[in-house]
């Protein structure tokens, strides 16, 4: 590992740490010729995992977007970052899980609403608008009639 300093090799690894529920390591590490330290993470990869869209086409799955869809539907809502961030991993997991190389978007939507109305109503209902392409008051109205019954 070279060091952001410098750039020199000479490191060493101070003290490391599992974090993400065992898929990773933090590592703390010190420069030998500058002396500055600085953290590292290392995450398992997994094998590229394919989200095939609507429209027929293919992209990588995106934790990255997941996480934007969901911070858009928390706007101004009592959801913490870090909540963001655990169910982000969570539907990772799931599609990871499914042991395919490709999912459907829609798998990969219904994971994020599922997880969503348990934890903030309005934020629920405000992905489900975007994902399910809403396009006036009764699709609404039908959504939530029918998480009700």
């Amino acid at each position: 590992m070279n060091c952001p300093f410098c750039n020199t090799h000479d490191t060493q690894v101070l003290e490391s740490r599992v974090i993400d529920d065992g898929q990773g390591l933090r590592r703390r590490r010190e420069c030998g010729k500058c002396g500055k330290r600085f953290t590292t993470q290392e995450q398992v990869r997994a094998s590229v995992l394919w989200v095939i869209k609507k429209d027929g086409k293919r992209e990588p799955f995106d934790k990255e977007k997941v996480k934007r869809g969901i911070l858009r539907s928390i706007e101004k809502r009592p959801v913490s970052i870090d909540l963001v961030n655990e169910t982000a991993d969570e539907v990772e997991r799931e599609m990871l899980k499914a042991e395919k190389e490709e999912v459907s978007s829609r798998a990969v939507g219904n994971a994020i609403l599922k997880r969503l109305k348990k934890i903030d109503k309005v934020a629920w209902l405000r992905f489900a608008s975007v994902y399910l392409q809403f396009e006036d008051l009764t699709d609404f109205e039908r959504l939530i009639e029918k998480s009700v019954n």
